[in-house]
């Protein structure tokens, strides 16, 4: 099945990259009673391959070569590259360390090449690699047409590698301005603020309120969290805008203009917006700001 597994079964692969499981499989993960100590994984090999021994032998000679995995992680390790006529063929170990058999589903698989720099992004659908008993190393294969790669002026080598997507932590992200003017402590503050927010959804854009007064002119101040779920950069040029107080009524309400305001992708901008009094639609007295809310005005 793969008779170029023996012409290199003495070359050991270091190129892996390990996520956590939850990442990939979401809620199916059950961390009660997991410790700190390495998992060792053992080779599976999916019922339907019918590999000969010898085959057998080099892929458990990579899964004995490849470092043992913390509890709850997934890798791949990257054994062999194979170039067909339309495609390239990447032969791999997808190892596990859950401490029960898992499904995969559909995954976001990155080509990195010798830099682990990423050349392109894929989805792939595991489902077919089937169950993997718990602790294990199935071999498996993922192709990447010369077609796709030649767009990208990308001629794979055997120090390219396959890697889940490792999901980069949501972060916050300040202007230039706002890190001059900004004292370290309130830095920290709005890191904090991001990093226990409720985790967005893939894809999702909102706006969580941090700050509403009123300045010594009457204007009012409001600074919010403009937070960017999504995986590409977010440019806004304009911005309608209403705030509600406490009682639910709408208190100000306007548009903002900007030359590019670029939320990167992944990260949390905080952003002041200031409603000048003529945008006030109630009276400073009987404004509650003990709760209050920002909204996007939809057209």
């Amino acid at each position: 099945m793969f008779p170029f597994l023996d012409r290199k079964k003495n070359k050991v692969s270091r190129n892996e990259q390990e996520v956590s499981a939850a990442d990939v499989l979401g809620n199916e993960i059950d961390t009660d009673g997991s410790n700190d100590e390495l998992v060792e994984t053992i080779l599976s090999i999916h019922p339907s391959w019918n590999l000969p021994e010898e085959e057998k032998y080099v892929f458990a000679f990579h899964n004995n070569e490849a470092k043992a995995l913390k509890p709850n992680q997934l890798s791949i390790t990257t054994v062999d590259l194979e170039e067909r006529k339309h495609e390239y063929q990447f032969i791999v170990l997808i190892r596990h360390s859950v401490n029960k058999a898992i499904n995969l589903g559909e995954a976001s698989i990155v080509l990195l090449d010798e830099e682990k720099r990423t050349v392109i992004k894929k989805k792939f659908n595991l489902s077919n690699a089937g169950k993997l008993p718990p602790k294990s190393s199935r071999p498996w294969k993922f192709s990447f047409t010369k077609k796709e790669l030649s767009k990208l002026d990308a001629e794979p080598n055997d120090n390219w590698s396959i890697a889940f997507e490792l999901k980069r932590k949501h972060q916050l992200d300040l202007e230039e301005s706002w890190k001059q003017s900004l004292a370290q402590e309130s830095i920290e503050q709005l890191e904090k603020i991001v990093s226990s927010a409720k985790p967005l959804k893939p894809g999702e854009v909102n706006f969580m309120g941090i700050e509403a007064k009123f300045l010594d002119d009457n204007q009012l101040s409001v600074t919010i969290l403009i937070r960017n779920g999504a995986e590409r950069d977010l440019n806004i040029e304009k911005l309608p805008i209403m705030i509600t107080d406490a009682s639910g009524e709408v208190i100000a309400k306007g548009g903002f203009q900007f030359d590019k305001l670029t939320i990167k992708a992944n990260t949390s901008k905080p952003w002041r917006f200031i409603f000048p009094s003529s945008l006030i639609l109630k009276e400073k007295e009987n404004i509650d700001l003990s709760k209050w809310q920002a909204q996007v005005i939809q057209k």
